[in-house]
Order: structure tokens, then sequence, then C-alpha cells
């Protein structure tokens, strides 16, 4: 399947808009998303992706009062190792895991031992969550004793919240996960419903959804996340924040394209930043009480000085470190950067 590559013209933003028009639109969203604490409407929310760059700061400003004022001054750090790397039998586009492309990762398993030491590692950076991750369609029983067996040996030496990411579950496998401990479940949503058959074929977004309610209704916290910059519409992308606004997670990683070699999105352009961070901004604005953290692609994307702007922008979380397959920002960076701006690192909180 061919993915465009070039940017619609319904990503660019209207230089022409008015400053009275600009006005309203903040004007409005600070009263409806500061003052009343209400997310903005899909239609709001292309409003504010459409702002022109010179009313960016603004935009990016406003959603910091937000954050601070609906969720607080913490930030919350992670970090995530997966046990399978690799052989996938799906075909997300974007995702060089898949078996089905000639990317060249390959399979690979982590042993027990390793992901023991990887938590310890995480924590001492001053992390809160540890997230174990396979790539997989979803859990077989071998794959869910290993994870069993993970979750006990790093209880057993490390004070850390466990979150996985395992594909798609069963409702016998959700309520496993939730009796062992697990704190959080990762399963992106990636993309708008109206755009996902463009970008993933093997199974429906209904399918992501499903396992997503399953995990909210056993217990645990959904980290629910995006991927944009794949060739969505501006109106797409508005489209997937009004989505997770709906699904109500209680976080949601945000993912810029890193086009990995292999996969059918291999020739996608890199995302402009600006519009990264309008995209960051928006999102804060659909939920102002959603845990909204930084994740893969924003080193490409936006470098060390958007990396700035988005933790002055919304983003309260982030993941330190490297990602299953790409390389991130030295941990110490970011931690280095959090002390900077004078944002304290979340205390690891007693909810299992």
């Amino acid at each position: 399947m061919t993915i465009q590559t070039n940017v619609p013209t319904s990503d660019k933003t209207d230089p022409a808009t008015s400053a009275g028009t600009i006005c309203q639109i903040l004007e409005t969203a600070r009263q409806q998303v500061l003052e009343d604490g209400i997310g903005l409407t899909q239609a709001q929310l292309e409003d504010v992706l459409r702002l022109p760059d010179d009313a960016l700061p603004a935009a990016l400003e406003l959603a910091h009062e937000v954050r601070l004022r609906h969720c607080g001054e913490d930030v919350e750090v992670e970090g995530i190792v997966s046990i399978k790397t690799g052989g996938c039998p799906e075909d997300c586009h974007f995702c060089s895991q898949s078996g089905l492309f000639d990317s060249p990762v390959r399979g690979v398993w982590l042993d027990i031992p390793e992901l023991v030491k990887a938590a310890k590692e995480t924590a001492a950076t001053g992390a809160t969550e540890f997230c174990i991750v396979a790539a997989v369609r979803g859990p077989d029983i071998k794959l869910m004793n290993q994870i069993k067996f993970a979750i006990d040996r790093i209880h057993e030496e490390v004070d850390i919240n466990i979150a996985c990411s395992l594909g798609m579950l069963t409702q016998r496998q959700v309520d496993q996960l939730a009796e062992w401990g697990v704190h959080r479940y990762n399963h992106n949503l990636e993309t708008a419903r109206s755009y996902f058959p463009q970008v993933v074929t093997t199974h429906s977004y209904e399918e992501r959804l499903e396992t997503c309610n399953m995990v909210k209704a056993a217990g645990m916290e959904l980290c629910c996340g995006a991927l944009i910059g794949m060739g969505e519409t501006l109106e797409q992308r508005a489209e997937l924040a009004s989505q997770l606004a709906a699904l109500e997670p209680h976080e949601v990683p945000l993912n810029f394209l890193n086009p990995r070699p292999g996969t059918p999105l291999e020739n996608q352009g890199i995302m402009d930043g600006k519009d990264a961070l309008r995209a960051i901004a928006a999102f804060r604005l659909a939920m102002p009480r959603t845990v909204l953290r930084y994740a893969g692609g924003r080193e490409l994307t936006l470098g060390d000085l958007g990396t700035r702007e988005g933790l002055l922008g919304g983003i309260n979380a982030v993941i330190v470190g490297n990602y299953l397959t790409t390389l991130g920002r030295p941990a110490n960076a970011d931690l280095d950067l959090l002390v900077e701006l004078n944002m304290p690192i979340k205390e690891l909180q007693k909810s299992l």
C-alpha cells in the first residue's frame, strides 16, 4: 500500500487568519479548558491546529497553564524495555518490528535477569514506571507465564510501578494482568479511526478499542497513545485527539513518526517541528487532565529546542533513554532539562 508523502493542503496553517479570529480561538479555549476544565471539540481543535506560526507561542503558553492547573507541576518519568523485539505478525506500516516487512529488526527475546537489571537501571534515573513491551498481536500462554515470572522478580528487587504493552488481550488475560499487579497497560490507537485502514490492515481500530475498554473496566490505568505525522490530514489529527479524549485514558504517549527503513512509511517526510508543537498544544487542550507523555520521534522532529518548548507547552511526562528500536535522548539530558525548568519529578505512588 502506498502512503502519501506530501503534506495535505489542509495541514497548512492559514497565514491570512485575522488577529481577531486568533484572539477569539485562544480566548474561547482559555475559558472552556483552563477555567471550566472542558476539552475542546474536534472542530475547535482544527482551529488550533491551523493557527499561524506567530500565534504558536500563545497557544503553547495556554496549554502549559492548563497542564499546571489541571495536572499539577510534577513530571512523570518512565523507562521502557522490550521482552520480545521483532517478528510481529501484524502489518502496522510505521513499525520495523513487523515480520512482514524487509526490516533490519529481527526477533530477539530478552531474558528475565536482563529485564530485572533494566528495571533497576530505570528506577535509578528517578523513573516511577517501568514498561514491559512485546512485539506480538497478543500474548500466548508462554508469554503470559514469562510476564508473570518477570513481574514477580522485579517486585522482589525494585520499588517501581510496572506497566505492560502486549498487544490485543482477551478478557482472561486482562484479568490476569490486573491480578498480578500491573499498574498500567499500554495499547495505542495510533491514528484516527478514519485513517486507520491506511496504516494497518491485519486488525481493526475496533479491536484495539475493545482491549482499551477491557483494561479500563478491570481497574488498570490505560495508556493509549498517538503516532502523528504518518500522512494523516489536519482534520484526522483533530479527530484522533477527540477520539482519545472520549476514551479518557489516564495517559497519552505522543509519538512523532521516525520513518524506519524497510517499512511502507520509510519515505514519509519528517513532520515539521512547528506542526508537532501545534499538535502538543491541541492534545493538551483536548485532554486537560490527562498525562501527556513525550514518546518516540521527538528527538528527530523537535530537537533540543523543541523538546524544551513542548515541556513548556502541555507535556507532563517523559520516556527517558532509548525506545524499542530507535535511539532516544540520553536520560541525563532529559533529567537535567527538567531540573533547569524547575519541574519536579513525580515520586513513586504506591497504587499497586
